[in-house]
Formats: structure tokens, C-alpha cells, sequence
């Protein structure tokens, strides 16, 4: 179902997404404050410390699909990745997986101390459920909709909750049916209402058949995102990554690696791609979106 957008058209999208969304980040994060100036230098230094900003991409690209406005969408966008940023600093704090290493340089904590990256996560938090109340280029029910669907995605029966299972997936085997909630929410969570907002910012409600067309491959794709994932910690190149490998095993977490082989792995991720695709691809204009899961698919880090 691979369509002939190449791998250098899907990063050109993706740097062209990012590009927008650090201007509007850059935006977002110009305040300075003698008094508080570690706490906003901690959310800079983590924020702009690179990344494939998919998940914003996927606000935009949805939001572009089905025919809105990317000035709706940037707000939205931001917001899903100061969470997903914030998730990232907080995953690395001792206290979780005392992680040294994020995209290539120190993590937070390690940078700025523990309770400074504590606090910075929790400001990213925050703050991003405020630019969303606010998007001034969408209509107030569908801005206090677009709240709403962020707290569920990211709190305890989203993002939150899924990092309470894999927690108890450090000191317990997790059965297959456990793995994949845990990765559904953990992951997944924000990568599905990534693709809701973009849908929202088009005008879509979320019962809409576009959204849920849209929502179903995000869902899909975000299992395959921690398939990868968890390949590319027993089998990726650690400069490649920004990050160590071995993680999860020194750990003793249950991760795809412990019910599947590497080839095995990567058959299931691509069975779940296809399918993916096969729910937007008879929406014209969807062939960037089809080859950006193709792409997630063959990433190497």
C-alpha cells in the first residue's frame, strides 16, 4: 500500500511541520524572569533539544487533510508537545527510569537538578491546557473540547496510566493483553488525540467518520512507534538513538522483545501499518500521512 512519496518527502514534511511549530514554541517560551530564570531555561533547554516533533506534525497534517487552517492547529500542536516534552523530562527523572541521556545531551534533571526538572515538566503541563483554552482561531466549544481531550489523553487513563503499568511492569511480568494497554495509553494516548485536535481545528467533532478514520490510524501507528521502540533498544545503534540502549532489559520491563524476536516484531508492526494506512488512504490528499507510517515503520532511531 506504499504509495511513491519517499522517505525524503516525509522528512521534508516533518521539517517543514517543525519548523512552524518551533516558531510558534519560540513564541510561547520568550518570557524571562531574573527570579524564575533556571525554571524557564529548563523548559527551553528540553523543548528545543530536538526530536521529530511527530506528534505535532500529526495535528497539522490532520488539520490539513480534511481541509482547515494551519493557524487553528498551531496552538493545538504546541500543546501536545509541551506534554509530550514534559512526559519525556519527568520518564527520565530518577524516580522512573534515571535516564542520563535524552536526544543526544543530558536530561533535564542532570542539567538543571532534579526538583528545577520536576517543576519544568510541571509548568509544560500546565501551560499547555492554557494555549489550548485560548486558540483564538477556533470556536470556544471547540477549544474547551480540545481541553478536555488533552486531560483524558494525557491523565490516568492516558499517558499517566499507562506509566503507572509500566512501572508495575518493572517488578512483574506483564501478559500480551497488559502490554498493549500499557503501550495504547503510555504512547499512544497522545499520539490519538494528536490526530483528533488536527481534526478539530478542521471543524470535525470527534464522532465525525473523518475523525475517527483519522484517530484509528493514529492509534495503530502509535502501537507500531513503540514496537520500533522497543527493537531499536535491544538492536539500535546508541549514537543514533541520543540515548542509551539495554534500557528495558536492565530494567526487567515486559516490552514487545519479550513475546516476539526482533523479525517477528517488525512483521506485526508492519501488518499494523497497513492497516493504518487502510483507514485514510481513500482520502485524497492523505499520501503524506500514509508514507509518514511507512516511514515510522523503517525508522532506525
Amino acid at each position: 500500500m506504499r504509495n511513491e512519496l519517499t522517505k525524503n518527502d516525509v522528512i521534508k514534511m516533518l521539517d517543514e511541520d517543525g519548523r512552524l511549530v518551533e516558531k510558534a514554541l519560540h513564541g510561547y517560551l520568550a518570557a524571562n524572569d531574573i527570579h524564575l530564570q533556571v525554571l524557564l531555561d529548563a523548559e527551553r533547554y528540553s523543548i528545543f533539544a530536538g526530536g521529530k516533533r511527530i506528534r505535532p506534525s500529526l495535528v497539522l497534517e490532520f488539520c490539513r487533510l480534511f481541509g482547515g487552517e494551519v493557524k487553528a492547529a498551531l496552538p493545538f500542536a504546541c500543546a501536545v508537545e509541551m506534554i509530550h516534552t514534559y512526559s519525556l523530562i519527568h520518564d527520565d527523572l530518577p524516580c522512573m527510569d534515571d535516564d542520563e541521556l535524552r536526544r543526544g545531551r543530558p536530561t533535564c534533571h542532570r542539567q538543571f537538578g532534579e526538583a528545577n526538572a520536576l517543576l519544568a515538566g510541571d509548568a509544560l503541563l500546565t501551560y499547555a491546557f492554557e494555549i489550548t483554552a485560548q486558540n483564538k482561531h477556533v470556536t470556544d466549544l471547540c477549544a474547551t473540547e480540545a481541553v478536555v481531550a488533552l486531560a483524558k489523553a494525557a491523565g490516568s487513563l492516558g499517558m499517566v496510566g499507562g506509566q503507572v503499568i509500566d512501572l508495575i511492569g518493572e517488578t512483574k511480568p506483564l501478559d500480551f493483553t497488559t502490554l498493549l494497554r500499557l503501550h495504547r495509553l503510555k504512547t499512544g494516548a497522545m499520539i490519538k488525540v494528536s490526530a483528533l485536535l488536527g481534526c478539530m481545528a478542521a471543524g470535525l467533532g470527534k464522532g465525525d467518520m473523518k475523525s475517527l478514520a483519522a484517530t484509528d490510524y493514529a492509534e495503530k501507528i502509535g502501537l507500531v512507534f513503540q514496537i520500533i521502540d522497543d527493537i531499536l533498544d535491544v538492536t539500535g545503534d546508541e549514537k543514533m538513538l541520543g540515548k542509551a540502549c539495554g534500557n528495558d532489559a536492565a530494567h526487567n520491563k515486559t516490552t514487545f522483545m519479550t513475546y516476539f524476536s526482533p523479525e517477528d516484531a517488525r512483521k506485526y508492526a508492519g501488518e499494523l501499518t497497513d492497516r493504518a494506512v487502510a483507514s485514510i488512504h481513500k482520502y485524497p490528499g492523505s499520501e503524506r500521512l500514509c508514507a509518514l507510517a511507512y516511514f515510522l515503520l523503517d525508522r532506525e532511531y
